[in-house]
């Protein structure tokens, strides 16, 4: 593969420090996703790029973050913004190349951030060189590689099966000899055969060499999808799932957490698992699996005290099962911003409801995410953050048409480059410090309010209240401390204490109410009423 004259023995030894409770990092760790795309043009060309991050190190430096999440900068045709891979071992050039990543990897550890890198197992891009000898010859071994099928009906013009894929849609493209090829995602993400060892012996390559390179974490992109149920059935719905959350899969993930336990310095997989059963995601965070995975219940829950507190609860139940940390997560690329979300009469999510075009109170939006914040960042286990959370973005949906490359679009009538628009660091218009030439996305006017460089200096803006929080979250000896319990001081009231003296209050009610007896007020998503909580707020506190 193009990369391969890099793969120098080069295993790094990492010496960063852990993060707060004095365990693993990754159990506590406030992690940031970079989506290079859009956090930070170095090359003039109105695309994000290594040389944009390593610019801005120092913004996540100062808001405090333990590790960036970088989602995929490898070589790809973008059918689907990189998540379709053409080589897990080399960089894309409209990113930059292998040797500026290397340097990325570097810096970052010299600031004090680990690095995390986005890995995509279930599929392939079309111009893979495994998937272009596949379709070159029908009898290459490398179709067996793949989910190359005959079709159904005399002629065999029929799909093998009529399985959706997740963007909807069909799920089989034929080729030019006749047979036909899965993709759950678009035609041009073939889908591996994770029963082949050749496939399996390939991605424990590619772990090692980006563990070799430095990183500290693998992402592992939609986790549960890697096995079929080789006859093919129909998805039914009181019959095992043919593709989602297969028992297989988990032998593919003890291979890999022995990759990663070969190698010094707490080197983590962290899952993307999308799972409705709450024992069924428990089980890849086996202590012989993966170390954490994606919580997606508390981002998709309601701004509501009640479904917010069981959504908590089923959480961290969930989790002290197999004693693996909770995670938190407001916002990715792949959803609507949550200071849209919360400003909507519906604040739920899911990749079911098509939430764009509906009113959005941006003011109580972005009451309701500054809230979150302190809700998500001093709840037990460990908080990620995406990119433009810390400035208060909303969603931009004002996109033209004709500017959406997502294939989700095409499929759902729902796009996700809403969330994926270039961040704005500077300046009053547009391209607000992201380039010096017009961004891959629109940016908002209204955003010059929002920019980096504008919220520094602003002791009341959402930066500094991230800055606050996550340097409290360090400093706080309560937030250290594995365990929580519930206050009860209000029905639309969600309050808890963290160790002997931390404690969390935020207001869901439609009035204001009287703050606990206390200490000291430690920080505060919003002005106080005096002694009384305004709605859509919340406080730390230090107890008495």
């Amino acid at each position: 593969m193009k990369g391969a004259r890099n793969q120098r023995n080069i295993r790094r030894k990492q010496v960063l420090v852990s993060t707060t409770d004095g365990g693993p990092w990754w159990r506590s760790a406030v992690i940031y996703q970079v989506y290079p795309r859009s956090f930070a043009d170095g090359n003039g060309d109105g695309v994000g790029d290594i040389g944009g991050i390593r610019a801005h190190l120092g913004h996540l430096r100062d808001l405090g973050v333990d590790a960036i999440w970088m989602s995929p900068w490898y070589p790809s045709p973008m059918a689907d913004a990189g998540y379709d891979v053409a080589d897990f071992r080399d960089i894309d050039p409209v990113f930059g190349s292998l040797t500026e990543a290397e340097t990325l990897i570097e810096e970052a550890h010299a600031a004090g951030i680990r690095m995390i890198v986005d890995i995509v197992p279930n599929h392939i891009s079309s111009e893979h060189p495994w998937f272009k000898a596949a379709l070159a010859d029908p009898d290459a071994p490398e179709r067996e590689l793949f989910w190359f099928r005959p079709g159904r009906g005399e002629n065999g013009d029929e799909m093998p099966t009529d399985w959706r894929g997740e963007f909807d849609g069909t799920t089989w493209t034929r080729t030019a000899d006749g047979q036909w090829y899965l993709h759950l995602f678009a035609p041009e993400q073939p889908d591996l055969n994770w029963d082949h060892p050749k496939v399996r012996e390939e991605f424990e390559s590619i772990l090692r060499f980006w563990f070799d390179r430095g990183v500290d974490g693998i992402r592992i992109d939609s986790a549960a999808l890697l096995l079929k149920d080789p006859s093919l059935p129909e998805v039914m719905a009181d019959t095992p799932h043919p593709f989602h959350d297969l028992d297989g899969v988990h032998d593919v993930y003890r291979a890999w957490r022995r990759v990663s336990d070969s190698y010094d310095g707490d080197r983590a997989l962290i899952g993307e698992v999308w799972m409705p059963e709450v024992e069924r995601f428990a089980n890849y965070l086996r202590p012989d699996e993966l170390h954490a995975a994606f919580n997606f219940d508390l981002l998709g829950c309601a701004w509501d005290p009640v479904l917010m507190r069981e959504s908590i609860d089923r959480t961290l139940h969930a989790h002290a099962a197999v004693g693996a940390p909770a995670t938190w997560v407001l916002s990715n690329h792949d959803v609507t911003r949550h200071v849209t979300r919360y400003g909507r009469e519906d604040t739920t999510f899911s990749f079911d409801n098509n939430l764009d075009g509906t009113p959005v109170d941006l003011e109580l939006g972005t009451r309701r995410a500054r809230a979150a914040a302190l809700l998500s960042l001093s709840l037990p286990g460990a908080t990620y953050i995406y990119q433009g959370d810390e400035l208060g973005l909303w969603e931009n949906e004002a996109i033209p048409e004709d500017q959406r490359q997502d294939p989700m679009w095409a499929r759902r009538g729902h796009g996700r480059e809403g969330c994926r628009v270039p961040l704005p660091w500077s300046g009053d218009e547009s391209p607000f410090g992201f380039s010096t030439v017009t961004p891959w996305l629109p940016q908002p006017a209204d955003w010059k309010g929002l920019t980096a460089q504008a919220q520094s200096g602003d002791p009341s803006s959402m930066l500094s209240l991230y800055r606050s929080a996550i340097a409290l979250r360090r400093a706080e000896p309560g937030l250290h401390e594995p365990a929580m319990a519930w206050i009860d001081l209000h029905p639309e009231v969600l309050a808890y204490c963290r160790g002997a003296a931390f404690a969390c209050v935020v207001n869901m009610s439609g009035a204001s109410v009287a703050l606990p007896d206390h200490e000291s007020l430690l920080l505060a998503s919003g002005p106080l009423d005096g002694d009384r909580i305004p709605p859509d707020t919340a406080v730390w506190l230090r107890m008495r």
